[in-house]
């Protein structure tokens, strides 16, 4: 059964929020996270497996699904008068089918206002009034689940650049435009949010730049809790993670974290388990105060970091070196400054991992490119030493500055 959300305001801003579990749905003062016009509509389609419900594609909640009843069928997304649309967010709970072709409609006039041959992640067009938008999965590998059909007034479901597929033989550049030299500089917190739960987020979640704060411990113990569960496709964005902070940040798919701040590290700043293929985005941002890892690479694909600072902690990338599924991982660093590290990335050569890094500022001493043998769940992975420009360590003594 799922526990009622709470929210109070307090004076000075802050606010308290109870609940194990709180949605995208939570408002937060000055704020500008774009409004999900599907909260609060109502829905249908063409059909629906057993077990599941047109509604949960409206609900704010990632953890419930629509499934046709077959590999192919429709949802919509119906209001009771006129409502401007122009952009919208398809998240998929795992599990499901592929999705191999689709088609975005105007339901009024039966126009098609966007189409792919590939799971979508958000779809932009032309700016458009009317009262029914509907997904039309014209082929999937199997029955697809559809945990979130989020629609948008102008736009607001950003990244529209970071890809939900991309290479499983390389990285990628980041989706934006620089983020600026990181400094060492700390934001100044615009307030601060309490919390007693898991916020879970699709589409975009911007914080304001407010704390929030706290869950967990503060240890490295591997069962807390994450502040944020990022859906597949999904940005958080200008957020500072107060102390503690559980397991920070778990990305459940390809998703983008943009100028994300951990003032305490905890047990991982953020996790990625993407098992689609596809590249996750840090870019800006800092962490500090860890002991182990900063970001934890558990899926698949790419991860991407750029202008990214961070300070005091064991390593700023690890590729799961002893998962129960041995993916080769790949990732991205670049224009990032550490200060007081182990190590810049760790990765697991026997896997044909990869870790492409330029453009480095390390105040002090670290292993920049550490190559693991990974081993299956339950042994523990073997150091191999460092590597330089070579198959697996892409790096030239040149990209990396040393202080």
């Amino acid at each position: 059964m799922r526990r009622k959300v709470v929210t109070r305001w307090l004076a000075g801003g802050a606010t308290v929020v109870a609940g194990a579990v709180v949605a995208l749905a939570l408002q937060v003062p000055n704020a500008s996270a774009a409004t999900n016009l599907s909260l609060g509509a109502g829905a249908d389609g063409s059909s629906k497996a057993s077990g599941t419900s047109y509604g949960n594609v409206k609900d704010g909640i990632a953890s419930t699904y629509w499934s046709p009843s077959g590999s192919t069928g429709t949802v919509s997304v119906k209001w009771g008068s006129t409502t401007t649309v122009s952009s919208a967010v398809i998240v998929q709970a795992s599990g499901g089918g592929s999705i191999n072709g689709w088609q975005l409609k105007n339901h009024d006039t039966g126009s098609t206002l966007a189409s792919g041959s590939s799971a979508p992640s958000t779809i932009n067009f032309s700016s458009t009034s009317l009262r029914k938008l509907s997904f039309v999965i014209t082929s999937a590998s199997g029955t697809p689940r559809i945990a979130e059909f989020e629609t948008y007034a102008s736009g607001g479901s950003t990244p529209t650049t970071s890809p939900t597929s991309g290479p499983t033989s390389g990285p990628t550049s980041s989706p934006t435009s620089n983020p600026g030299t990181p400094t060492g500089a700390w934001p100044s917190s615009a307030g601060s949010v309490s919390i007693s739960g898991t916020v879970n987020v699709s589409g975009t979640f911007d914080g304001g730049m407010k704390t929030y704060c706290c869950i967990g411990d503060g240890g490295q113990g591997e069962s807390q809790d994450p502040m944020f569960k990022i859906a597949n496709g999904g940005t958080l964005q200008n957020v500072i993670l107060g102390s503690p902070a559980g397991d920070g940040v778990h990305c459940e798919g390809t998703c983008t974290l943009r100028n994300v701040w951990w003032n305490d590290i905890g047990e991982d700043a953020a996790t990625f388990k993407q098992t689609n293929g596809g590249t996750s985005y840090v870019i800006g941002g800092g962490a500090r105060n860890g002991s182990d890892k900063t970001f934890q690479h558990n899926g698949n694909g790419t991860v991407s970091i750029s202008g990214f600072y961070l300070k005091g902690s064991g390593k700023l990338y690890r590729a799961c070196g002893n998962c129960s599924t041995s993916h080769t991982r790949h990732v991205r660093i670049d224009n990032v400054l550490v200060d007081d590290i182990d190590m810049l990335a760790g990765i697991n050569s026997n896997w044909n991992d990869t870790a492409t890094i330029t453009r480095v500022v390390v105040i002090g001493s670290a292993t920049i490119c550490g190559k693991y043998r990974g081993v299956a769940k339950g042994s523990e992975p073997s150091y191999l030493g460092e590597g330089w420009n070579d198959a697996n360590c892409k790096v030239n003594r040149s990209d990396v500055t040393f202080r």
